[in-house]
Parts: C-alpha cells; sequence; structure tokens
C-alpha cells in the first residue's frame, strides 16, 4: 500500500576529476539524507566525473549494464534500501567519439528500473562573457522519455538543459508523471537567472513535486556552477534549498495534497492545446 508521505532527498555537490574522491562524498551525503529519512534520492548531473576537458569522460564510459559507475549505484541503492535517480554518467554511444549521459534508476534491492538519455543539450554562448558551451560535439543525443511507476507516484526524469523546454514535460505529463526528478548542473551565470523561476514553473504549470539535485561551486575545469538544489510542490514553493556548496536536502511530499491541489486547481484538465513530439 502506498504512503501519502514520503521523504524525498538531493545532493548537491561540487564534482571535480578525481572519481573515487567523487564516489566518497556522493555516498557519504547519501546516508546523510537516508539517516534524516529519504527514501528516494536524487544525484546531481556529472556527479561521478567533471574532467578539466568535455573529451576526458570518454575514457570513463561504460557499456550498458555494467561498469563501476552502473556498480557503484545499484550497490549504493540496495544497501541503503532506497531509490536512487543516478545523475548522469557517461555511457557508450551508438557514435564511438561520443557519449550518451544516462541517468539510472535503481530501486531499494539494487535493481535498475530506468535509464533515460538527456535529450537536449547545451550548445551556447553565455551572453556578454566569453564562456562556450558545445555538450553535442561529446555527447549523443538520447530520444526516449522515461516516466515509470514508483513508491513516490508516477516518477520522471530530465535533465539539466531539459528544463528549458516545457514542452518535453507536458509529454511527461501525458503519461501521467507526479514527481519529476531533475538532475543538474546549472552555470552560475545561467542559474542566477533562471534556475529557480524554471524548477518552480515546471511544478506549478504540471502540478507536480520537483526534486532538483544540482552542481554548486568552483570546479578544476575553471568553471562554477550555480548550486541552490531544491525540492520544490506542486503549489510551486520551495520547501527546501541547498544554497551553495556540498550537502543535501531532504523533505516529506505529501501525495494528498497533490491529489487535493489537482483536484481543486484542474488546470491539467483544461488544456486545450496538445503538443506533439
Amino acid at each position: 500500500m502506498m504512503t501519502t508521505k514520503q521523504k524525498l532527498g538531493a545532493i548537491q555537490m561540487a564534482t571535480g576529476p578525481n572519481v573515487s574522491a567523487n564516489l566518497f562524498e556522493a555516498e557519504r551525503l547519501i546516508k546523510e539524507a537516508v539517516d534524516n529519512g529519504a527514501s528516494l534520492v536524487v544525484l546531481p548531473e556529472n556527479f561521478a566525473f567533471m574532467g578539466k576537458r568535455d573529451q576526458d569522460q570518454l575514457a570513463l564510459r561504460e557499456a550498458d549494464g555494467h561498469g563501476p559507475l552502473q556498480d557503484f549505484l545499484s550497490r549504493v541503492a540496495r544497501q541503503q534500501g532506497i531509490w536512487i535517480v543516478g545523475g548522469t554518467i557517461p555511457m557508450v554511444a551508438d557514435d564511438p567519439s561520443k557519449v550518451r549521459a544516462a541517468c539510472l534508476i535503481h530501486n531499494e534491492k539494487g535493481e535498475r528500473v530506468a535509464r533515460y538519455d538527456k535529450i537536449h543539450l547545451f550548445d551556447v554562448t553565455l551572453p556578454g562573457v566569453d564562456e562556450r558551451y558545445h555538450e553535442s560535439a561529446t555527447i549523443e543525443s538520447g530520444d526516449q522519455l522515461v516516466v515509470i511507476d514508483s513508491p513516490f507516484g508516477r516518477l520522471g526524469v530530465a535533465v539539466c538543459y531539459d528544463l528549458r523546454f516545457p514542452e518535453l514535460f507536458r509529454k511527461l505529463l501525458d503519461h501521467g508523471v507526479e514527481v519529476l526528478a531533475i538532475p543538474s548542473a546549472f552555470t552560475a551565470i545561467t542559474g542566477k537567472a533562471h534556475w529557480e523561476t524554471l524548477v518552480r514553473a515546471r511544478a506549478i504549470e504540471n502540478l507536480a513535486y520537483v526534486v532538483a539535485a544540482a552542481q554548486g561551486g568552483f570546479h578544476l575545469n575553471g568553471r562554477e556552477t550555480h548550486g541552490h538544489s531544491m525540492i520544490v510542490d506542486p503549489w510551486g514553493t520551495v520547501l527546501a534549498q541547498v544554497p551553495r556548496g556540498k550537502g543535501y536536502i531532504c523533505c516529506a511530499i505529501d501525495r494528498e495534497y497533490q491529489d487535493s491541489v489537482r483536484r481543486n486547481f484542474p488546470t491539467i484538465d483544461h488544456r486545450r492545446l496538445k503538443c506533439v513530439l
């Protein structure tokens, strides 16, 4: 029987190029969130590795179903008895010169129950500064949405830059999404301008809980990420937030409250236009 109130957690990190150190830190923070009652934990994008160059992740790519990063997620989920939304890890792509930015979901038994490959890739030049990003040079885009049944409701996944594309989230809503997990690594500039607005908008327009886990701090590649991991309720209220640096947040979601909001404020039912993807 599904309980109406459960605690969800988000982990915030400032990941570097040392995989062992990153995994140690991730596991430490996961344990702290679990000690605080979390039964689902969301890790940030690139939680296991951020190298000096984007191409460095090619050396870490894993074949589907095999590899130390996949084994780490399975082991920690099983040992802690929780669901884990595993940020992103580099997986083998069809193009041998690229990786897939894959978000793996494991249940409390350590079983992988879903995989989402990041769809929207961050190819931008930030206005006013000499800061450029070209993810498509090293990452191969995914093309499949993920919404699955879980003890926390219908769980959907998106990653970082996906957050800017509301049509993606409307398609997740068409599949019944109730809780959104969004591993991210927003830049300091874009995060300051847009992060909270986008996270809260995705919660409000879909009347969904959002667990947005972020990178937050300075990285050895010279980049700075915004942080401000947050958990937002279906009314757009920020329930918990990590401002900067490493840490975690953990708070309860209330399914009865969500059902009440959707019933009494039925914007989902009032939709007149459908998104076609």
